[in-house]
């Protein structure tokens, strides 16, 4: 579908399996989502496009689904604007959802466009980019 920013693209429908699989077959339907670098991870958007700034209406919820065990690890969330080094986010969210590898979040961003996230779960690492209107 139209959107994305930077190296990542937004989807709806016909998710890969190991998605489904890393969902535990319980993934949002309908939803658009993306899938990070290396393919790892993968988020599903409840607002879309998601907001900068004060966002309590919509939300900037995503659903993060990933595709190497949690094993108890939170998720880290670090975040700049793609073209620059300020300002940033640095979020945790914690290994207790289910079903499947989740981490359900919130991720507000002070600015507009299109921001770059680095994610940690213990040793594994990935990267997307996603744009805030």
């Amino acid at each position: 579908m139209a959107g994305g920013c930077g190296a990542t693209q937004v989807y709806k429908g016909g998710e890969p399996d190991w998605l489904t699989t890393a969902g535990d077959n319980n993934n949002p339907k309908g939803l658009p989502y993306f899938i990070t670098s290396p393919a790892t991870a993968a988020g599903f958007l409840f607002a879309y496009p998601l907001r900068a700034g004060n966002a309590s209406n919509p939300n900037n919820k995503i659903l993060w689904v990933v595709g190497l065990p949690r094993d108890g690890n939170p998720l880290r969330v670090e975040g700049h604007p793609l073209s620059t080094s300020s300002p940033t986010i640095d979020q945790s969210f914690p290994d207790n959802s289910g079903p499947g590898e989740i981490y359900p979040s919130i991720v507000d961003v002070p600015t507009a466009g299109c921001w770059h996230f680095d994610l940690t779960w213990g040793p594994n690492k990935t990267t997307v980019d996603l744009v805030y209107a």
